[in-house]
């Protein structure tokens, strides 16, 4: 026998196809949009969202103008001049696209370039997570039912984590590289010019002097993550540590369970302690792979930062107001450390700290063109004993 259409006017009063009406309710359209808009490990609609919302939340999001893009722009070439000079090291062969941005444009560029970084630590996170609650509950009644309730959540949350993350880092950054980690097919510099405006504002600064600085620490990262090896060997650094990685289910629980959600200082502790993710699992092996990214991290913004001062003292006047400001501004910062930790890493700002104490001695000893050597290939990059101590790197380099 055929399935007999069903014409609306032989329908009941009561027998209302709800989905039909739901798809016609502009909000509902929209939740469903967002549902059914990414198969992985990470809702990027959602992302994006939640992202430029955040960006934008009670701040005004002005346009750039003409003016402001022809001056990132000049500034950048001067910069790529200025670095090439001191460093020895080349440009990367294609000209980059200046751009001049709003806050949500930078959320938005930004999810798509950190994409290929944030899906695979996304995925492996949530497996580890999945793994975790199979252990803490593997028998219990509804557990299965639970396992998999949580494995169709997962990319919501984690969508909604990783926008509201680039959302608080959209309303303070000033460049592309203040998330300075390299990503692929990075062609773009972009300037968050609100941001830049506040900033310059915010601590009486000299605007053209200002935004050369801003430019000078976007081209020195430029230099680095231009290098045709370093996104390559930064993924297969994170890859290797995401791909060891356990969560420890009975340490997460305990955790859990001592944890008032009645108090925000216990809450702020366990987020911010450096056992709160990783610290209870880590084994020797997983240690020692993560001091790598560790390492090269902290070789990557202290070089930028060494290469910007240096820069900045020759043509600057203002510098050290400049680098006063930054500096008080970065004690209080703490988005770059929230973004690590979508990665599944952990940074210290001492290991910061201590990348930029290695560059400045081992200029002091040998020269920016020697120091400019770690770019050569992923085994002349420092490691934490060598950052610790640059005459052990010296050494190794000859």
């Amino acid at each position: 026998m055929g399935l007999v259409e069903e014409r609306p006017e032989e329908r009941g009063p009561f027998e209302v196809p709800m989905g039909d009406v739901f798809a016609d309710v502009p909000l509902f359209r929209e939740i469903q949009r967002v549902l059914l808009s990414s198969s992985g490990a990470v809702n990027w609609e959602l992302a994006r969202q939640v992202g430029i919302a955040t960006a934008q939340w009670g701040r005004e999001d002005p346009p750039p103008t003409p003016e402001d893009q022809r001056t990132f722009e000049d500034a950048v070439r001067l910069a790529e001049l200025h670095v090439a000079e001191l460093t020895g090291l080349a440009p990367p062969p294609d000209l980059p696209r200046v751009r001049a941005v709003r806050r949500a444009e930078w959320v938005r560029a930004n999810i798509e370039s950190l994409r290929p970084l944030l899906e695979p630590a996304a995925a492996r996170i949530g497996e580890a997570v999945a793994a975790a609650q199979r252990e803490l509950a593997p028998a219990e009644p509804g557990a299965e039912l639970a396992a998999q309730v949580l494995s169709q959540l997962s990319p919501l949350l984690l969508g909604a984590q990783v926008g509201a993350v680039l959302g608080i880092l959209g309303q303070r950054v000033l460049g592309q590289y203040d998330v300075a980690v390299p990503r692929p097919g990075a062609g773009e510099l972009l300037f968050v010019v609100p941001n830049v405006r506040a900033f310059e504002r915010d601590w009486s600064l000299p605007p053209t002097e200002f935004r050369a600085w801003v430019a000078v620490h976007e081209v020195v990262h430029r230099f680095e993550f231009g290098r045709p090896w370093v996104p390559g060997r930064f993924r297969e650094l994170l890859d290797d540590f995401l791909s060891t990685l356990r969560i420890d289910a009975g340490s997460l629980r305990e955790r859990l369970e001592r944890l008032d959600p009645a108090d925000p200082e216990a809450l702020q502790e366990l987020l911010g302690s450096e056992e709160a993710l990783f610290g209870a699992v880590l084994d020797d092996e997983q240690r020692l792979k993560l001091g790598r990214i560790q390492a090269f991290m902290a070789a990557a913004e202290g070089y930028g930062d060494h290469v910007t001062a240096a820069v900045a003292r020759r043509i600057l006047p203002s510098h050290a107001r400049i680098a006063e400001a930054l500096r008080r501004y970065r004690e209080t910062e703490v988005g770059d450390a929230v973004f690590e930790r979508l990665l599944g890493i952990e940074m210290k700002r001492e290991q910061y700290r201590l990348g930029a104490a290695f560059c400045d001695r081992v200029a002091e000893l040998a020269g920016e063109e020697t120091l400019a050597r770690m770019w050569e290939g992923a085994d002349h990059l420092p490691s934490l004993p060598e950052l610790e101590e640059p005459r052990l790197w010296l050494a190794r380099m000859g």
